[in-house]
């Protein structure tokens, strides 16, 4: 089972446990308050991580959604407490809370082609055979950004879209130097080939640039990177993209070239980015 991490005093983070999909879960700690990135992917999710914080006297005030896919969003009502959502994660909000998850109407949206069968499994194994999920509307929602002081801590939340879902979030803490990135880096998992595509991740990238961080957390990342690590990240996403564009989407062109810029051979990891803009290549 996963233990909450400390990485300063303001800052703790429980990581991400890939099985059933939980995402990391965080709480940045305020003079006055304590905001919670993300509410988890169910009501036992929130509520060990409620668990975990109290066991450093911690409790939150107030949360930030960074996006509306349900392993962020499914202890929403168990965390209760305030939330935070631009105005798109709330209006996907309002759509899950109409779907049933049991297995007939769950498999039904695979079969149609809405649910992914990942997630699908994914929400079976966490949620197992009681799967009432009260999905509650968030409480502030802005468009393109806002601002929280939680006393001694800048919180700042801008809506960034991106490839994995045009609704995404950042979160970025000034004073800790630390960026939250939800999962607006990952490729669109909603479509017959899973993609980036190039516009959209220059886009993303250069609001992401725009950040001073020195700490990068993605959320189904087991840790955060370091500014170095993060470098060479989004290195690979350019160089990726730009090869795509160049080669035209021609896979063996693109491996070929990018190990001989990269001096190595191309990874398996490296691979799937690549696979990934080719796919979106247009």
């Amino acid at each position: 089972m996963q233990t909450l991490k400390k990485l300063s005093d303001r800052l703790f983070y429980l990581p991400p446990y890939q099985k059933t999909d939980r995402p990391i879960l965080a709480a940045i700690v305020g003079d006055k308050q304590t905001l919670l990135i993300d509410a988890g992917n169910s009501s036992n999710h929130a509520k060990y991580f409620k668990e975990q914080l109290a066991s450093y006297h911690l409790t939150g005030d107030i949360l930030a959604l960074t996006h509306w896919h349900w392993d962020h969003v499914f202890g929403l009502r168990e965390m209760d407490v305030p939330s935070v959502a631009n105005s798109m994660t709330y209006n996907k909000v309002k759509e899950l809370q109409k779907l049933s998850w049991e297995d007939k109407e769950l498999d039904g949206r695979v079969e149609a082609g809405i649910e992914i069968p990942f997630c699908a499994d994914a929400i079976k194994l966490e949620l197992g055979s009681m799967r009432e999920v009260i999905i509650p509307d968030p409480t502030i929602i802005f468009d393109k950004q806002i601002k929280l002081n939680i006393g001694g801590v800048t919180c700042i939340i801008e809506h960034v879209g991106g490839d994995h879902s045009p609704d995404s979030n950042l979160i970025y803490i000034a004073e800790e130097k630390t960026l939250f990135l939800g999962d607006c880096l990952y490729a669109n998992m909603y479509a017959e080939k899973w993609h980036y595509t190039i516009e959209k991740m220059y886009k993303l990238l250069e609001k992401i640039e725009g950040y001073d961080a020195e700490i990068f957390f993605l959320s189904h990342h087991p840790a955060p990177l370091t500014k170095d690590e993060f470098t060479s990240f989004v290195s690979l996403l350019k160089t990726s993209a730009e090869l795509t564009n160049k080669h035209k989407g021609k896979i063996e062109a693109i491996v070929e070239e990018m190990s001989s810029l990269f001096d190595r051979d191309v990874t398996e990891d490296d691979l799937e980015i690549i696979e990934y803009f080719v796919n979106g290549f247009a």
